[in-house]
């Protein structure tokens, strides 16, 4: 195929709604990865909790966040792209708000009526629900907005997207937090969110289905969300993988409250959580590209490897390099493996099921924020408090990396799913 072909191929093969849902995406994960880079410095510094209660409530957020989308796809099947991407804004636009107002005159009877620690449960979990929708449905809208020959390649764009606002939202988090104040950071997010709750009423129109029959009730919609638990194979391959997000989310668990509190307090590390999603934008298509031709599971192994040796770095010198080379290499490890994967569920999903699968897809992210913020909050206790080399946490956050990169190799070798997609399969 010629350059000219491919181009208009490309130009062609993206209906409407697939821009509208990415150009929302970008702001929505600005608003996202904002809060996200100072939500640690946040809880641990502003607000007094300890290292290892700050990441379990980190954790304990990103759970929801990415476990909800299972349901929240169910529901977008049933009710439409649009109505829950809207609804979806005005819930994350509400969540920021109350983030953002904890230290309000209108929130004093509540902070002495309610413990912090558990005053900080309810607060984070309205805003933890709003990606529930977003996710789903942007990653839906791609499916059925983007023709076969350039799906792919949709994701590799849905993914840069996702980075440019979480390359974005760390930085403008970090200048508002060292000049305005870290409410404020909540409050700008509440501001965005609602602002594309309105973008999205006004101009996002829902994507056609095709062949694909609706979702007739919402009974129907939770029954197909357990028939998918049936998939006893897709079920491991979820949990195999969530070993990679233990290990991955440790940038927004606990880097921030290692590297301030044990090796230099005065370094931004909300700032440099950037260079992480700056080097997936630079390299995704170069990747992609490069990438082309492996099937998407060994595509996923190999991402998974690369990413879990980026935090022995941080065990070979205390300087700000070392902290960007780590940040680099799991970026790398995760361009290789991101595009590839929701390539590979989206090709699981039944007609009429794109926004359900898609849902699971997040899952292990999920999982994985969980586990990781109650395994980092523990590893940065133990070794930061008890035996006092607080940098030996890293091998085991690594340990865990190279551990699911094994048993993913495994699975690859007993259900062979890198030979059924090379194959054409949709496995």
């Amino acid at each position: 195929m010629s350059v000219a072909q491919r181009w208009q191929e490309i130009r062609t093969g993206f209906a409407r709604p697939f821009w509208i849902a990415n150009g929302t995406e970008l702001f929505e994960r600005l608003a996202y990865y904002g809060p996200q880079a100072v939500l640690a410095i946040y809880l641990h510094e502003h607000l007094g909790l300890s290292g290892e209660q700050a990441a379990w409530l980190i954790g304990y957020a990103g759970f929801i966040t990415w476990f909800m989308p299972v349901v929240g796809g169910t529901l977008a099947d049933r009710f439409g792209f649009r109505r829950t991407l809207v609804g979806a804004f005005l819930i994350l636009a509400v969540g920021y708000f109350l983030l953002g107002s904890l230290s309000a005159g209108w929130m004093a009877p509540v902070r002495q009526a309610v413990p912090l620690f558990a005053l900080m449960h309810v607060l984070m979990l309205v805003p933890a629900l709003g990606p529930a929708v977003v996710k789903p449905v942007v990653v839906g809208t791609t499916a059925r907005a983007a023709h076969e020959s350039v799906r792919s390649m949709g994701y590799s764009i849905y993914y840069t997207v996702v980075n440019v606002g979480a390359a974005i939202g760390p930085l403008a988090a970090s200048l508002i937090r060292t000049s305005v104040g870290v409410e404020d950071v909540f409050r700008v997010s509440a501001g965005l969110t609602f602002l594309m709750a309105i973008a999205a009423l006004l101009f996002y129109k829902e994507p056609g289905r095709g062949a694909e029959p609706q979702v007739a009730s919402v009974a129907e919609a939770f029954k197909n969300l357990v028939k998918v638990l049936g998939n006893v194979r897709f079920v491991v391959f979820l949990l195999i993988f969530s070993g990679f997000w233990v290990s991955y989310w440790q940038q927004y668990l606990t880097l921030s409250i290692y590297w301030r509190d044990y090796v230099n307090h005065d370094t931004n590390v909300d700032r440099l959580l950037s260079v992480e999603a700056l080097t997936v934008i630079l390299t995704t298509f170069l990747v992609t590209y490069v990438m082309r031709k492996v099937p998407p599971f060994t595509a996923m192994i190999l991402g998974v490897l690369v990413s879990s040796f980026c935090w022995l770095i941080l065990t070979l010198g205390n300087t700000t390099p070392f902290l960007v080379a780590a940040l680099i290499v799991l970026a790398l490890g995760e361009v290789t493996q991101a595009p590839r994967y929701y390539e590979y569920v989206s090709r699981l999903a039944p007609p009429g099921q794109q926004g359900l699968f898609m849902g699971y897809a997040f899952l292990p992210i999920g999982i994985g924020y969980l586990g990781g913020g109650w395994l980092g909050g523990r590893l940065v206790h133990h070794f930061g408090q008890v035996t006092h080399h607080p940098a030996q946490m890293w091998y085991v956050v690594s340990g865990v990396g190279l551990f699911a990169t094994l048993l993913m190799f495994v699975y690859n070798v007993v259900v062979k799913p890198s030979a059924r997609t090379a194959a054409g399969g949709t496995q």
